[in-house]
């Protein structure tokens, strides 16, 4: 009997272990900042935000293995600015980062950040948010955060490995198509070029291989490799902006190569000023200004 209880003990304890190494695979740290609304009430305001970061977090979002170290790092800043209490509408905007660290070092890059001027719902303290599927969104809140899970995914993917993203773009397209049926702004395919159809429609277009594939390049050939080899590391990075240029005259209307020079303004700027040959940092200042002339003065640092 007491080999029998010693046997058990050690499965509960081996199944205990087991299921403390695996994790979902966000790390979300969600904000809801409604003091353009102060004079509401500020309990829906947090139970808003406790609500969508467990969401996020607890819900699991593919059928991988995760580890707890091996989570997807990213911030959701929603800021309230109207709110309807009678109709309990929520009119937002909200800014996503997605971000991870770089191998050998305590440095953490931004792999993707966007703001969504279109994130409204409606929501009340009784909302309980759940995600069964792609055919049974009736929230357009849990479909907002259904996309932006699957596009966090998709980012941390490719990053990892080439075209890695693929499954989780092509849900989060299934997820803005179901979203068009719910009535609100910024899932129409006639839209805002930079709405969320837009976005992602540029981002798996063919034409857009050479932006998915610079974000392979430029993180883990690139950044992944600085503390190794900082010279061969800076070398994959100039590699990797050919292939941001190259998009960018693929597709000249496309918002992404110019979202990518503004939320890694400072890291390039760092990466290759005062570094390499003077020619090599002409280049650079050539693709980056090519692309986004409204930073020039952080583009002229280049050169120094």
């Amino acid at each position: 009997m007491r080999n029998i209880r010693s046997l058990a003990t050690t499965i509960i304890l081996l199944l205990i272990g087991t299921l403390a190494l695996q994790a979902q695979e966000l790390r979300a740290k969600v904000t809801v900042n409604h003091t353009q609304v102060s004079g509401e009430r500020s309990d829906v305001f947090d139970d808003l935000q406790r609500k969508v970061q467990d969401f996020v977090n607890e819900h699991r979002w593919t059928d991988m293995q995760f580890r707890e170290q091996e989570r997807i790092n990213c911030t959701m800043a929603i800021v309230v600015n109207k709110y309807s209490a009678q109709e309990n509408l929520f009119t937002c905007s909200m800014t996503l980062t997605v971000s991870r660290p770089v191998w050998g070092s305590t440095y953490t890059t931004t792999v993707y950040q966007v703001k969504d001027n279109d994130f409204n719902f409606n929501y009340q303290l009784t909302d309980q948010l759940e995600y069964a599927g792609v055919d049974n969104i009736q929230s357009n809140l849990v479909c907002l955060l259904a996309y932006y899970a699957n596009m966090v995914i998709g980012y941390d993917m490719d990053a990892m490995s080439p075209l890695g993203g693929t499954k989780y773009f092509n849900a989060a397209e299934d997820i803005v198509q179901a979203g068009d049926q719910l009535g609100y702004t910024g899932w129409r395919a006639f839209g805002d070029s930079d709405n969320r159809f837009g976005l992602l429609n540029d981002y798996i277009d063919g034409a857009m291989e050479p932006y998915r594939n610079l974000i392979y390049l430029y993180h883990r050939k690139g950044m992944d490799m600085m503390s190794t080899n900082a010279d061969q590391a800076r070398a994959a990075i100039r590699e990797a902006l050919d292939l941001l240029e190259e998009a960018h005259k693929a597709k000249s209307m496309s918002q992404l190569p110019q979202l990518f020079t503004e939320y890694k303004k400072d890291e390039l700027v760092n990466i290759f000023r005062g570094k390499g040959e003077s020619s090599e940092r002409e280049a650079v200042y050539n693709i980056l200004f090519g692309i986004n002339a409204a930073q020039s003065k952080d583009w002229e640092k280049l050169k120094r």
